[in-house]
Parts: structure tokens; C-alpha cells; sequence
């Protein structure tokens, strides 16, 4: 049974937010907060007060607490998401709006927020390339200011921004590249002609040069033979070829016993072919449970892998 001496604050809190004085609106909120700190609606009330004023940090906290007192509350998650939104907090404010989206999977307005903060994150990366790469540029790195621009223009490609840096580095970037490689021995040449169809996503092309640079070398256990293997195996991983994957890695592990390219990649390629023969038995010898984790640890696994790509 609502608290009669709380549910009179709120009436007169009502009232002047309905005037747009937010200050004296908070008083009587907290005024019904102290009768009865379980209403769900005195904190959310309260919360859009101080959102009125701008006053993120204290919107963000009753947002908060209206959740803990009902997690069903929808407008909480909406009102917590805002003052996130304006702190800044975009990815805090994302995942606020998704806990929301559980309790009302079609809410309107949440979707319409989720979409709206997406975007802003999206816009803050790029930002944060367009900077990295300016950095670069100015330090002499022009092969770190292209991966810069090139994984800005993933997220934006018409990005005039990452174009403009692009147009300066680019010229840069192959002039010093064409000194680099004007320096190289012709075994060195072919494991660069294996990197340039590796990016190309041409794995089977990449595979041969780096085969016959590794042929071409008398010391199988040299840094060029070590980048060698590491790099055909990560062109086996994307082949799906376990065995050759393997292969290579351990060549890699038995002079860079640390090397953690190799040791994900290799780990990884033992634990998805176990998950993938459990995926392939019959489920009702597997049993639902075990379904599910073997499912769950496939997409697991392979986040794990895409991650390691991102980062190579």
C-alpha cells in the first residue's frame, strides 16, 4: 500500500516539474525518498529532475537506484542510459539500454537510443583513428598511420577525415617501403610476396611463397624461417587445415617457447577440433547440456581468434 505522507511529496514534486522548477521538484522527491526509499517511481522522478538541471551524475545515481528497487522498471534503464549518454559513458550507456532490452525486448524508444548511441560510439573510434593516425603521420610511421586509416575506414569509409590522412601517408608509406624492400635478398623478397597475398586474403598464393622462402633457407630456426611459419600457419588457420596449423606453430614454439601468437593458435586449433567432433555426434548421445557449452566454447573460441587478428 503506497506510504500516504511519501505519495503527498511526489504530488507536490509533481507539480513543480510540470513548471519546469526542477530544484524545489528534488526537494519534494527527496522529501518522498526519505518516507519510502522502495518506491521505484520517487528515485526515477527524481532522476528526471536532475536530468531538468543537467546534473548527470546525480540523474545517473537515482536511474540506478530506481533499477535496484524494480529491475522491471523500464523508463529507469531509458533514464540511466541518458545520463550516461551525456557523461560520455557511451559503452556503460549501451549496455544499459541492452539490460533494458531484456525486460522489453521491443521497446521503442530503447532501440531507437541503442541505435543512436551505437552510432555515437562508431563516430567516436573513428575519431580516435583519424587522431592515431595524424600522430603517426607526424612521428614518420607512415606503415602504422595506414593500419590507423584502414581500420578507421572499416567502421566509416567515406570518412573525409581518414581520406585526407590516407592521401598523405600513402605516398609516403610505398616510397619507404620500396627503399625497405630494395634492400632485401631475394629469400627476404619471397616471404614479403607471401605478407602482400596474406593481406589479400589470398591464403593458398601466400602459402606457396612462404613455402618456398622456408625451402630456400638453410637455417630453419632464423628469424626470417620463425616469421615464416608463424605467418603460413596463421594462412592454415584460415583454411581450416588443423593438422598444418599445428605444424607450423610448434616449428614456431620450438625456438620462441613464449610466443603467445602461436601458443593461442595452436590451443585454439586442439580445442575447436574437440568442440567440432562433439558438435558433429548425435545430440541425443551428447545431451543438451553438453550441446550448449560445446556451442558456447565454439563462439568463444572464435572470438578469441579474431582478437588475436585485430591485434596482429
Amino acid at each position: 500500500m503506497p506510504n500516504a505522507t511519501a505519495e503527498a511529496h511526489k504530488a507536490a514534486g509533481n507539480g513543480f516539474f510540470k513548471n519546469g522548477d526542477y530544484r524545489n521538484a528534488i526537494a519534494k522527491y527527496t522529501d518522498a525518498i526519505a518516507a519510502d526509499p522502495n518506491n521505484h517511481t520517487y528515485w526515477s522522478n527524481r532522476s528526471a529532475s536532475y536530468a531538468g538541471l543537467m546534473e548527470w551524475e546525480e540523474a545517473a545515481h537515482d536511474a540506478a537506484e530506481c533499477i535496484k528497487v524494480n529491475k522491471n522498471f523500464v523508463k529507469g534503464y531509458f533514464r540511466l542510459a541518458t545520463a550516461k549518454k551525456n557523461l560520455n559513458e557511451l559503452d556503460a550507456a549501451a549496455d544499459v539500454i541492452k539490460r533494458g532490452l531484456c525486460v522489453e525486448p521491443r521497446n521503442a524508444d530503447l532501440k531507437k537510443n541503442l541505435k543512436e548511441i551505437d552510432e555515437l560510439i562508431r563516430g567516436e573510434k573513428v575519431s580516435q583513428f583519424v587522431a592515431q593516425a595524424e600522430a603517426q603521420l607526424k612521428a614518420g610511421d607512415y606503415g602504422a598511420a595506414m593500419k590507423a586509416v584502414e581500420a578507421g575506414m572499416r567502421l566509416d569509409a567515406g570518412n573525409k577525415d581518414l581520406q585526407a590522412v590516407q592521401d598523405r601517408a600513402k605516398p609516403k608509406f610505398e616510397a619507404a617501403e620500396r627503399s625497405r624492400k630494395s634492400g632485401l635478398s631475394s629469400t627476404a623478397l619471397l616471404k614479403e610476396k607471401g605478407d602482400d597475398f596474406y593481406r589479400k586474403a589470398s591464403f593458398e598464393d601466400a602459402i606457396v611463397k612462404y613455402t618456398e622462402c622456408l625451402d630456400s633457407l638453410p637455417d630453419k630456426r632464423s628469424e626470417l624461417a620463425i616469421k615464416c611459419y608463424s605467418n603460413r600457419s596463421a594462412c592454415y588457420k584460415q583454411l581450416s587445415n588443423f593438422d598444418a596449423t599445428v605444424e607450423d606453430t610448434t616449428a614456431v614454439l620450438e625456438v620462441e617457447p613464449e610466443n603467445v601468437k602461436a601458443l593461442v593458435r595452436r590451443a585454439y586449433r586442439f580445442a575447436l577440433q574437440d568442440v567440432r567432433t562433439v558438435l558433429t555426434m548425435p545430440q541425443d548421445k551428447v545431451g543438451s547440456a553438453n550441446l550448449s557449452l560445446a556451442n558456447g566454447m565454439q563462439h568463444r573460441l572464435n572470438r578469441v581468434v579474431q582478437q588475436l587478428k585485430n591485434a596482429s
